[in-house]
């Protein structure tokens, strides 16, 4: 009887997710310009959807720039009009900032949780939801375990989820598709243009499952994702070799 009624409840939620017009996209397929290079690296050289995505991020700069990134992906997962949550317990995201990668801030919805345990229980709850395009957590661990639930939670809705690590001091083996770095990079200025230039990142696959782990410099310009040819990338100076004034 518990059962049946939860599986009321779970279709309820679905179907009024759908009658607000959040329609998720497509399972397996994403088309996402630019990351053509990126893509090759996975299985029949597609960026898996309906799985889990494991970002580590060692600082807080490196935050910053894995939400750029992702906020990339979610204009892809996003375009047939669906939805997506982010959820964690200290979120540092200006959601203003989301419409730069073509996402608008009031399609998502923001859990911000006061005790971190409760994180991934939420996230495992939302990747139920098959009403929704994606769902992003941030915590500082996860284990085998919590992430064999989460795989299992979007086997059967079909939802992607973006897993943030904030501690990746005691990586361990997890039911995660990949598990990528992104750290930002400094962008190069358009001639006779003022300004730092595009959002660029370091992208690295670090594990692929089934795939070929890599590393690429990507950027956002034009409304997407572009790869840096190594000739441009060896004429941006590092950071610290920069100097103001």
């Amino acid at each position: 009887m518990q059962g049946s009624k939860n599986d009321i409840v779970a279709q309820l939620q679905k179907d009024i997710l759908l009658w607000e017009g959040f329609k998720p996209p497509p399972a397996g397929t994403a088309t996402i310009a630019g990351l053509e290079a990126v893509e090759a690296a996975f299985p029949n050289a597609v960026f898996p959807t309906g799985a889990i995505h494991e970002f580590l991020c060692d600082v807080a700069e490196h935050a910053a720039a894995c939400n750029g990134f992702i906020a990339g992906l979610l204009q892809a997962l996003m375009l047939h009009g669906g939805a997506c949550m982010w959820i964690g317990a200290s979120r540092k995201l200006f959601p203003a900032a989301l419409s730069l990668f073509g996402v608008e801030p009031d399609r998502i919805v923001f859990a911000d949780l006061k005790k971190e345990k409760e994180v991934l229980w939420a996230a495992e709850e939302a990747l139920k939801c098959g009403g929704l395009a994606a769902v992003i957590a941030e915590v500082r661990t996860m284990s085998f375990t919590e992430s064999r639930r989460l795989q299992l939670a979007v086997e059967q809705s079909k939802v992607t989820g973006f897993i943030l690590r904030s501690d990746a001091r005691k990586l361990s083996a997890t039911a995660c598709v990949a598990r990528w770095r992104i750290t930002p990079v400094p962008g190069a200025a358009t001639a006779g243009m003022p300004g730092v230039g595009f959002p660029r990142w370091d992208v690295e696959l670090l594990k692929v499952r089934n795939g070929q782990p890599g590393s690429w410099q990507m950027e956002w310009a034009g409304g997407g994702f572009n790869l840096v040819d190594e000739s441009e990338a060896e004429m941006v100076l590092p950071f610290e070799t920069r100097k103001a004034g």
